[in-house]
């Protein structure tokens, strides 16, 4: 144990000088594939883990997320970089957590509990006959203390001014103190460039030392999957229902009986069945066939799509309420379960429309990150209505439709981040350019990758006139030139960024454009 603590240790200093020197005054790009690298191969070699399939599985997603930094570079891989690391190190540290919310949570617990962790593994730590358990005995009560100092110098800094001011020299102080000690023998060291490395150490430590508590693996263990009738046990009542009882009679108190919650759920769902059919023939008829735009287009559009999504949600709740316990097991539930089901066909009759909607603001509008969220969003909702399905034919817990939603969540984001949206979007619009209402500015406000197809497709960020949205004007720049010239402004900015960085922050989407660009020797 002590031989694995003393290698753990030196992965830790390595990872440190590692981190501070692929990630210090550059961007996050091939430095962050690098780092991956390390911490994957670090934690395949720690023999305290178990390697099982999950761990392999979450391994490779983790490195395909860190591949697509490189490949992509946009926002959306930066998300599933980091969501797939923090997948990564809870499952392979905790082999035993079966849902995406805990296994973050284990990595949060993680590493918010470096310190500790460091310390109980440098008191394991033996120089021939020394043990430098006595040195770091000490050190644990002083490590809370200090803590709870730094937090409340920053409220008090933040307080008061001239406190602030007081302290701003005394660290400035200190930094010259250690500047002027260190600075005779590391000519290049800085203290902000010492606290990056010990930055570096503690997220290293965080990612592959394990915080041996079991109190999260103990609390999801007690989730189950599948439903169990429990039976009303007659046990003594709280103070707070007493006092529940007491100001709200049996209203609140009492529990319904499986009859009446039949009878009421009967009654809503053929309801809401009736209701929505009305909604779809509508669509049916007025959306699906020969629809027209007409009036406020735009508005219709946005505010019909956001309700209805919002509908879908509602309506996945009120399944999940009805079907949450005991009547799952009623004798006359399948009646009940049929208009449940009838009901989410309808939803998923609703969600057709959606796309419709979202599918005619994009021919007349364009393509935009939001407009594709909705088109997202709608696919996660025929996902949530399936999995809501299956959760009430199978007779299934909350536990695990949130079990699986999430792995299917993780799935997905890894698929979209396959994309270059940016440049798809760009390439769509200009394509589109005769028949959707171009709007340049939103174009010139995405990222520096699609410069290059932007810089080939000038004449097309012509003047547009000013248009009316949500019964405002929206005013457009009065010259052509202007787009023209704010172009050569980002690519102006673009090239003082490029040449500013090193290797580390090498990615395709960048080289490419420097090589249109003629940056690349």
């Amino acid at each position: 144990m002590k031989n694995k603590s003393n290698l753990l240790l030196i992965s830790t200093l390595i990872g440190g000088l590692l981190f501070s020197y692929i990630f210090w005054d550059q961007w996050l790009a091939l430095n962050q594939l690098i780092y991956s690298v390390f911490i994957i191969t670090v934690t395949i070699f720690n023999q305290e883990l178990i390697k099982s399939t999950k761990f392999k599985m979450y391994a490779l997603a983790h490195l395909l997320a860190a591949v697509l930094v490189v490949v992509n570079n946009s926002a959306l891989t930066a998300v599933s970089y980091y969501v797939s690391l923090m997948l990564f190190i809870g499952y392979a540290h905790y082999p035993a957590v079966k849902t995406i919310y805990i296994a973050v949570l284990a990595t949060i617990v993680q590493m918010v509990t470096v310190p500790a962790s460091l310390i109980k593994r440098l008191s394991d730590v033996n120089i021939g006959k020394f043990n430098l358990k006595p040195v770091f005995r000490p050190i644990k009560y002083i490590i809370l203390p200090i803590i709870i100092l730094i937090v409340f110098t920053a409220i008090y800094s933040g307080a008061n001014e001239v406190f602030a001011h007081y302290m701003d020299l005394l660290l400035t102080n200190i930094s010259n103190f250690f500047n002027n000690i260190f600075g005779f023998i590391f000519k290049d060291l800085s203290l902000p460039r010492f606290f990056h490395f010990c930055l570096g150490i503690l997220v290293t430590a965080g990612l592959i030392i394990t915080f041996y508590n079991k109190s999260i693996e103990k609390l999801e263990a007690s989730c189950n999957e599948q439903l169990l009738r429990i039976r009303r046990s007659q046990k003594p009542k709280s103070i707070w229902y007493e006092v529940a009882h007491t100001f709200t009679s049996q209203i609140i108190t009492k529990k319904m009986a499986l009859k009446t919650e039949y009878v009421i759920g009967f009654i809503s769902f053929i309801s809401l069945n009736v209701l929505l059919l009305s909604v779809n023939l509508i669509d049916i008829s007025t959306l699906w066939f020969g629809y027209k735009p007409a009036g406020n287009f735009s508005s219709d559009l946005h505010d019909g799509t956001n309700a209805l999504i919002f509908s879908i949600i509602l309506a996945m709740a009120v399944i999940l309420y009805f079907f949450r316990g005991n009547l799952n097991f009623y004798s006359k539930s399948k009646t009940l379960k049929t208009l449940a089901i009838t009901w989410m066909v309808q939803n998923f009759i609703l969600i057709i429309s959606v796309f419709i909607r979202d599918g005619y603001y994009i021919e007349f509008h364009g393509l935009t990150h939001k407009r594709i969220g909705v088109l997202v969003f709608a696919i996660l909702c025929i996902i949530g209505l399936a999995t809501v399905y299956l959760k009430v034919a199978k007779q299934r817990t909350l536990f695990y439709l949130f079990k699986i939603n999430g792995h299917i969540w993780f799935v997905l984001l890894l698929v979209f981040s396959l994309v270059n949206w940016d440049v798809f979007i760009v390439k769509y619009n200009l394509a589109k350019s005769a028949q959707v209402g171009l709007d340049a500015d939103y174009l010139l406000s995405l990222s520096d990758k699609t410069l290059p197809i932007l810089d080939k497709n000038r004449s097309k960020l012509h003047y547009e006139p000013s248009k009316r949205l949500y019964e405002r004007e929206i005013a457009k720049p009065g010259t052509a030139d202007f787009y023209k010239n704010k172009l050569d402004e980002r690519i102006g900015y673009f090239k003082e960024r490029y040449e500013s960085v090193g290797w580390l922050s090498w990615n395709l989407p960048d080289w490419n454009a420097a090589e249109y660009f003629g940056l690349n020797k």
